[in-house]
């Protein structure tokens, strides 16, 4: 008997090599997770997504996976994640894993013995193609972490593909066999009693097999492979055969990490009819802060694109799948730096973000630290950084052209390693992340922003999460209404309202540092409306403060 459990639920993002330290290596472990787990309850969240703790050579943060079914030695061991599953169940907490299977490490077995001849039976786990006659790689694709998407490997003479790192090699999930591997080892986490998966770039593992060139657009060396393999064209097979083999009669929760999934790929995905995902994450209010050629060059966030962006989705869904509620996660930077205002209304704007989000139908993510109000860190030397993504660009960027500090001004809004300095738990040293030396430097903002003086602080951005997820819980509205945006074309209030039967809610949202006037016809219908949640202690039901979020319940 399969529930919708999710739907009330609250899930917290832990990355583990960033979390909790208990061994002082500078690196986060699974008994940090463990040692954590009243924190979190006393928080309220509902649901752990892990990401991944599997055996590693670590290039990509454990995105490269050497063994599924071992615990990396650097966060633990099984007997630790057993432990770990055990606390957490016996706190009501559920633990979803995160599931890696576009691509595994080039160190995994199957890539070993893959290389060594081209018949050997794991040959065709991955993507091997003969190279053009002038020695060029099969196509021009761009991989999505810098240069060519092939490798070209000179034992066999053939390229494979990678569309992240070199080290990550994509697996060829046209063959069967390798499926029925990865659904094996997905039954194995299963059985060991795990409550879902989130799946990294899921959409992305089936591949037109005619393997064309891509469109090389202004700028760029390489071509864009995007329309051959995102939402492929056995995608929904692929999915429902999954589900059929591994998900189908358990009572647990998954998500789709897809970028590049439209809200009308997203009613197949997650229509319960389909039998394929619970939701899915996308990713397009997360692009809106950037112009054409990519996530590096920025621009300004217009509010009024990121509430039509949230309006599509949520009316585009409502009654048939299911939203994805995010702000943060360990490939975005901190929202509060972001959208919000990190300095003069750090607690302010991130109460007034987290109100946005958590009115809205769908399932909320609460990224490690951002309860915190944790901002982005502004490492002055680039050597300091450690995500690959950041460090390939650097070096493309340089060779381009660009001045070292418009490349840093990039990194600083928009690197992955924003969201990776360690969890920050008190003023001790390196934040009593780690008595060690930390792998990735600490926010130098530690001293005033931690664990310790949240919870201490009963007005602290903490205790507001807790009231937002309690919330969801009490009032079926919150997951089942309906969205309509309200004042559509004002540049600065993110305003809405959630529709039920007999009642309503009305959110109003100031994304500016000036006071903002409300419609005169909202003024009116939340004169004398119970105030279900602010940011703001002197509401003036007329105006917004700035950075003010407040929620009025309408019966």
């Amino acid at each position: 008997m399969t529930t919708d459990w999710w739907k009330k639920s609250t899930v917290y993002q832990i990355y583990p090599k960033s979390f909790n330290d208990t061994t002082g290596n500078g690196v986060g472990d699974i008994p940090g997770i463990i040692a954590k787990l009243d924190y979190l309850k006393t928080l309220g969240i509902d649901v752990i997504w892990l990401s991944p703790v599997y055996d590693s050579p670590q290039e990509d943060n454990g995105y490269d996976i050497r063994h599924y079914r071992m615990i990396d030695a650097l966060f633990g061991s099984m007997e630790d994640m057993d432990k770990l599953l055990e606390e957490a169940n016996s706190r009501d907490i559920k633990v979803v894993m995160d599931l890696v299977v576009n691509h595994t490490s080039d160190e995994h077995t199957w890539f070993v013995e893959s290389k060594k001849r081209k018949d050997n039976p794991y040959r065709d786990y991955y993507i091997w193609k003969d190279g053009n006659p002038d020695g060029t790689p099969p196509t021009n694709w761009g991989s999505i972490f810098s240069g060519s998407a092939w490798k070209y490997d000179e034992k066999t003479a053939q390229y494979y593909l990678h569309l992240f790192a070199e080290k990550q090699p994509d697996l060829n999930w046209e063959n069967p066999d390798m499926r029925e591997d990865i659904y094996a080892m997905m039954n194995f986490w299963m059985d060991k009693g795990i409550d879902g998966f989130r799946m990294d770039v899921i959409n992305f593992i089936s591949k037109d097999q005619s393997f064309p060139d891509g469109e090389v657009k202004s700028g760029d060396k390489y071509g864009d492979p995007g329309p051959y393999f995102v939402n492929g064209p056995r995608i929904h097979e692929f999915l429902r055969e999954m589900h059929e083999k591994v998900l189908q009669g358990r009572d647990v929760m998954t998500v789709g990490e897809m970028p590049g999934a439209a809200p009308e790929d997203a009613k197949v995905y997650t229509d319960q009819a389909n039998e394929e995902l619970d939701m899915i994450f996308t990713f397009e209010h997360m692009s809106l802060d950037e112009q054409e050629g990519g996530k590096w060059n920025l621009k300004p966030l217009d509010l009024r694109d990121l509430k039509e962006n949230f309006e599509k989705w949520q009316t585009s869904l409502h009654g048939v799948g299911w939203n994805s509620l995010y702000w943060n996660n360990h490939d975005q930077p901190r929202i509060v730096s972001r959208f919000g205002d990190d300095r003069k209304y750090r607690e302010k704007s991130a109460k007034m973000l987290a109100t946005c989000l958590h009115m809205m139908q769908g399932t909320p993510y609460i990224y490690q630290g951002e309860e915190l109000g944790m901002t982005n860190v502004h490492f002055d030397r680039v050597e300091d950084y450690k995500d690959i993504e950041t460090l390939n660009m650097y070096k493309e960027k340089s060779e381009l052209g660009w001045p070292h500090e418009h490349i840093m001004e990039a990194i600083y809004a928009k690197g992955r390693d924003n969201a990776r300095t360690p969890m920050q738990w008190d003023t001790s040293e390196h934040a009593g992340f780690t008595e060690g030396t930390p792998w990735l430097p600490v926010n130098e903002n530690y001293q005033t922003i931690n664990a310790e003086a949240v919870l201490r602080d009963k007005q602290s951005i903490f205790y507001y999460y807790q009231k937002l997820i309690k919330l969801r819980k009490e009032r079926d509205i919150i997951s089942e209404g309906a969205f309509e945006l309200l004042m559509r074309e004002h540049p600065n209030v993110f305003a809405y309202e959630r529709i039920g039967e007999e009642e309503s809610l009305v959110v109003l949202c100031n994304f500016s540092s000036e006071a903002q006037e409300i419609d005169a016809d909202i003024a009116t219908r939340i004169k004398d409306a119970d105030r279900l949640i602010s940011n703001e202690n002197q509401g003036n039901r007329m105006a917004l403060r700035p950075y003010e979020g407040s929620v009025y319940h309408i019966t």
